[in-house]
């Protein structure tokens, strides 16, 4: 049985570039997951080295007892999760040297095993015989090395988090008890959504501290995906399932003949890796005699002598394919809130996950580098927008360079003017006090490539965090969180700063327990700290954003709607653009002071917001309650006037009229973010 959690976390990823993960978000991690048994060494030794470590005193491991409970629990005790034990046989910091000598002596398969003991232990049918439930096959009158549990095997689950530089996969073993998150896909590229305060929303999750929330609606019938991992045969379980289908849109995929699924067919040992949709399908391509061709998820056009890199096809909304799991979690929710069916059940944004495409330089083709970040970073609000105002790509599939995607990534989509989008969006994150956690894509530093798999990995990590744990502010006081400095390189100031902080080990080792046999050894410390790598490229990288970033910023002088911007959002422009805002760096109080959610809402230019968004709904109103009194007028339509009860519709009209005109109404709307007023160029 697996215990599951009726209220999700909904994960948001805005302001993502073309390559950042978007789609990723919502794909389901089974897809990921490779499967196998287990092996032990020698079964009697490697049970023997399991019972000493689970028999040993742990009381003594800490560096520092005073500040912490000397009461060790045993290994195997109720008390203590598996998550713990994890902790408890993974290296840190917090523990002494010779106890990290200890740990790190632990062969991986004996520690695997220990985990396994844990996992299974039950002191009720178990006790301390534990040890003759485990055994293995005797072959060739030798003990075999397949680990059997009650005689069964057990099975063993992997997940690639990143490459070496051969592109072979890094595996790292996921725990005995993982099973991965369920997933309703909420959004892809096209989102509308509102901020609302809590105030005026009922049976939203109290857990959260967010005084104002963001609602989004999906505006997508249909995904135009690019499955990257496709190309893998049976990676992608998803993708395949979707092109073995009829009546699909597909670019940039290879036409197949009967001949070339022959051959394919008869390449028994790789034509096996495919998933059984996508087998069927080539089968049936090899002996079509009609003159049609056929693709395979795994073979893009082939151009200019290569593969594409851009390879698309149009996916239906799942939610529309398969309605049933999105009612379910309706439903689930509902139960848990105790919602009465006369009421809407409200999901509102819960993490906010950006995504980046990184690339390390590309010196023949003039291409600077950008894979300065780790792989996740939390960036406040100032240094988070210049990089949103910014929104600078890495080189990316769906790209022909890299660059700037314009403001939010909008650019090339937007016709209003930026200031205005940005404004919204500014206003809108200080007000609901959302934090961003943004994840790379692509490559961290120059040697380490990681494609999307950080992408799936952070639903599954955020959706098991406590709500509290999720706080950057905990997070950097326990150290999980580390602040990037500026340095000096070759007499130039570096400004480093402007990405934030970034996790370290003491975050791997306190939240990738959750997912992983081993935490520590999915991300190192050249990962973690990408200048490691290459000092020169890491330097070059941040030049390169805050080049950028001047750049991009001055086109809002240029064009005159800086002076269109709200006050927070002028600062940041004055300060990308030209270093400071009234002679003021972006580490200054009073700068950082007006990204605070108090100073906004006693500011009168918010107001101002408030009051010009009032005129508008009163404009509105008016003018269907002109249009209702032209209707009812005309003598044609009085059997509709009657069929559709004008009358009570054109009184409520009225009603909610004089209630927008009264000064409730700007109290209702404290925490929105008002009315735009538009900027047009003179």
């Amino acid at each position: 049985m697996v215990s599951t959690y009726a209220q999700g976390t909904f994960c948001h990823k805005p302001s993502t570039v073309s390559g950042g993960g978007k789609s990723e978000i919502s794909k389901s991690l089974l897809n990921a997951i490779i499967y196998g048994s287990f092996f032990v060494d020698d079964f009697d030794k490697d049970i023997q080295a399991t019972d000493e470590i689970i028999n040993r005193d742990y009381s003594n491991r800490w560096k520092n007892p005073e500040e912490h409970n000397l009461v060790s629990r045993s290994l195997l005790s109720p008390q203590r999760t598996l998550g713990s034990a994890i902790k408890l046989l993974t290296p840190s910091s917090q523990y002494t040297d010779e106890y990290n000598n200890f740990v790190k002596s632990i062969p991986a398969h004996v520690k695997a095993l220990v985990f396994y003991v844990k996992r299974f232990y039950r002191p009720e049918r178990t006790n301390d015989n534990w040890k003759d439930y485990f055994s293995t096959d005797v072959i060739n009158g030798r003990k075999g090395h397949e680990l059997l549990f009650n005689n069964r095997k057990l099975s063993a689950s992997y997940l690639r988090v990143g490459f070496a530089t051969d592109n072979s996969w890094y595996l790292h073993k996921l725990r005995s008890d993982f099973i991965a998150a369920a997933k309703i896909q909420m959004e892809d590229d096209i989102t509308a959504s509102i901020t609302i305060p809590v105030k005026n929303l009922k049976y939203v999750n109290p857990e959260y501290p967010n005084k104002s929330l963001k609602l989004t609606e999906n505006c997508e019938r249909k995904f135009f995906q690019r499955p990257d991992e496709a190309i893998h045969r049976g990676y992608d379980k998803e993708t395949e399932a979707d092109l073995s289908q009829n009546n699909n849109f597909c670019s940039n995929y290879e036409p197949l003949s009967p001949e070339d699924g022959k051959r394919l067919v008869e390449d028994a040992i790789n034509f096996d890796l495919y998933t059984k949709p996508i087998r069927r399908l080539i089968v049936e391509g090899s002996k079509d005699e009609s003159g049609y061709y056929f693709i395979s998820p795994s073979h893009p056009r082939i151009v200019d002598g290569a593969p594409s890199k851009n390879p698309r096809y149009l996916q239906i909304r799942p939610d529309l394919v398969n309605p049933i799991d999105d009612y379910l979690a309706d439903l689930g929710l509902r139960f848990s809130r105790r919602i009465p069916l006369s009421e809407a059940v409200h999901h509102p944004i819960n993490a906010v996950l950006p995504g980046r495409r990184n690339n390390p330089p590309d010196k023949k083709n003039g291409i600077r580098g950008l894979s300065v970040y780790g792989p996740i970073h939390y960036q406040d609000l100032p240094e988070l927008f210049m990089d949103f105002i910014c929104s600078l790509t890495g080189k990316s599939p769906s790209t022909t360079g890299a660059g700037s995607e314009g403001a939010l990534t909008k650019g090339p989509f937007n016709m209003l003017s930026p200031v205005t989008d940005l404004n919204n969006a500014l206003l809108s994150y200080i007000l609901t006090g959302y934090n961003a956690f943004s994840s790379a894509a692509g490559y961290v530093g120059t040697d380490s490539r990681f494609d999307h798999d950080i992408s799936l990995l952070i639903p599954e990590l955020w959706s098991r965090m406590d709500i509290k744990d999720r706080d950057p502010q905990k997070l950097i006081a326990e150290g999980s969180l580390e602040k990037v400095e500026d340095f000096e390189y070759n007499g130039k100031r570096i400004l480093a700063s402007r990405l934030g902080y970034r996790i370290t080990e003491n975050f791997t080792f306190s939240y990738l327990n959750s997912i992983f046999d081993e935490p520590q050894a999915v991300f190192t410390d050249k990962m973690l700290r990408p200048e490691k790598q290459d000092i020169e490229a890491f330097a070059d990288g941040v030049n390169n954003i805050v080049e950028a970033q001047t750049r991009v910023a001055l086109d809002y002088f240029a064009d005159g709607s800086v002076d269109a911007a709200i006050p927070p959002l002028k600062a940041l422009l004055h300060i990308m653009a030209y270093g400071n805002y009234e002679g003021k760096p972006v580490s200054h109080p009073d700068i950082r002071n007006m990204f605070e959610r108090e100073y906004v809402l006693s500011s009168e230019w918010y107001k101002e917001r408030l009051l010009h968004k009032q005129q508008i709904d009163i404009a509105f109103l008016e003018k269907s309650l002109q249009y209702l009194d032209d209707f009812m007028k005309l003598e044609v339509n009085q059997e509709y006037t009657t069929q559709l009860n004008l009358h009570q519709r054109k009184a409520n009209l009225a009603a909610e009229l004089e209630h927008v005109k009264s000064d409730n109404y700007l109290e209702f709307l404290e925490g929105t973010i008002g009315a735009d007023l538009l900027f047009t160029k003179a």
